[in-house]
This record gives structure tokens, sequence and C-alpha cells, in this order.
């Protein structure tokens, strides 16, 4: 139930008819996970904390550089050298301490995604490169957990929201080896609109509103302030949802 407090805090949102209290409601009981609390995870963080999800948790294993700070907004120069989950952690507490922060200062690996990701609503995936996001995606699948990906490079971002079984992955659109990772190009206004797409979708899968990114991905140009967007077919034979795909009759 919502305390008077919350009622207050979240009142605007409250407001819209596709929320109202009890969609509130569902957002307090929600737990989202966000792999990477960098450029993505920062505004995704930072939004979903606002709008009042119940719990979330973060996972990176990585410390702040002064490098990091053009974009990863929920660091600041005195965070610097300390774990980005704790300096996340600090900030999003303070932005609003009625949501439960768990952080974990951990590398996602084949071996651990599992256990990570268990028992989320929703996966974000704020990570930096498709070798993660692979590893990421495959956990998602097999424990049947919507996963919203967003990826940046300089002034582009893309976005596609993802059903297990009911909508294309990540691998059903790179079939093939992926390509090596490596230091990018990056302004922080990119990961500020893909992040807030991000907790966008977050928001309206866990309310069950709107239309979903699903099987569209939407392509960002900052330079010219265009949108494009693609559409991605599930392929049948993709190794880490087509069995279910199968279940699911597709």
């Amino acid at each position: 139930m919502l305390t008077v407090a919350e009622l207050e805090r979240y009142d605007r949102q409250i407001l819209l008819d596709e929320i109202g209290p009890t969609g509130q409601e569902k957002l307090k009981q929600a737990k989202v996970f966000i792999c990477g609390a960098g450029g993505l995870g920062s505004p995704a963080a930072l939004y979903l904390v606002a709008a009042g999800i119940g719990a979330l948790k973060i996972i990176d294993h990585d410390r702040v550089s002064l490098s990091n700070l053009n974009r990863q907004i929920l660091h600041g120069d005195s965070d610097v050298d300390r774990f980005k989950v704790n300096s996340a952690r600090d900030c999003l507490k303070r932005l609003n301490p009625r949501v439960t922060i768990e952080t974990r200062t951990e590398t996602l690996t084949a071996d651990n995604a599992a256990g990570l990701v268990a028992g989320s609503d929703v996966i974000i995936d704020a990570l930096d490169n498709l070798d993660t996001r692979s590893i990421l995606n495959r956990a998602a699948m097999n424990l049947c957990i919507p996963l919203i990906h967003g990826a940046v490079n300089g002034f582009e971002g893309r976005a596609l929201t993802i059903l297990p079984g009911r909508s294309a992955c990540l691998r059903c659109m790179h079939t093939g080896p992926l390509p090596p990772s490596g230091k990018f190009p990056i302004i922080g206004v990119t990961p500020a609109v893909i992040g807030a797409i991000q907790a966008t979708e977050a928001i309206k899968l866990l309310l069950g509103i709107g239309d979903l990114l699903l099987d569209r991905l939407i392509v960002y140009d900052g330079l010219t302030l265009r949108w494009t967007e693609f559409k991605v077919k599930m392929n049948p034979d993709c190794d880490h949802c087509g069995h279910l795909q199968q279940k699911e009759g597709r």
C-alpha cells in the first residue's frame, strides 16, 4: 500500500490514466536488474528510482575514473577510484531513500549470470560490449525475464525490448562471431537519451501499458535528431531463444 508521503511524491505520475494509484503500487513491488553503472546505467537507474521502482539491483566490477565523468552521471569527482556500484548506491539513495538498492561488485560471466538476474522482473542491458551482452541475453532467455537492450557510440544510440520467446533477442541479430570490443567515442547526451528510453520501456512493461519496442530496433542520430526504425526478425534456429519460440508456437 502507498504511504501518504508516496502519494505526494509520485502525485504527478499518479495523475496519468495509465498509472494511477494501482500502477504506482505495481512499480513499488517491482524488481529491476541493471547490468552496468556507467553511461546507460546512470540515467536508467536515476529515472527508475525517481519513478518509485521498489527494488533495484546493480552490478558493475569497475571503479570510477576521471574519464567516466562526461557521461556517467551517477558519479562525481569525489567518487574517482571508488567502485561504481558504491557511488551509484549513494547517489540513488540521496535521490529516493525509499527504494531498495542492492549492489554487487562483480563481472557478469556465464557462470554467475543466472544467479545474479534471478528474481528480477526486468533486466536492463547497460553494457558496453557484445560478449557480455551475449551472456546477459542467454541468461534472460533461459530464465524468461524480459530484457531491454541499449547501446551507444558517439552521437548514435539504439534500443530494443525483448520478451523471451515472443520477440527477437540479441542473438537473433548476431548469429556469427561477435566483433572485438574496444574503446569507442561517446558524448554524454547520447546515453542520456537511450538510458531514459530504457527506463521508459521498463515502466511500460511493468505496468502493461503502451507499445513496446518488440522486434523494432530504434536508432537515434543526435547529429541530425532523426530516428530510424528497423524491423528485427526472430530466428527460429537461434541458440538462445529458439526453444522458447517452439513453446510459444512460433
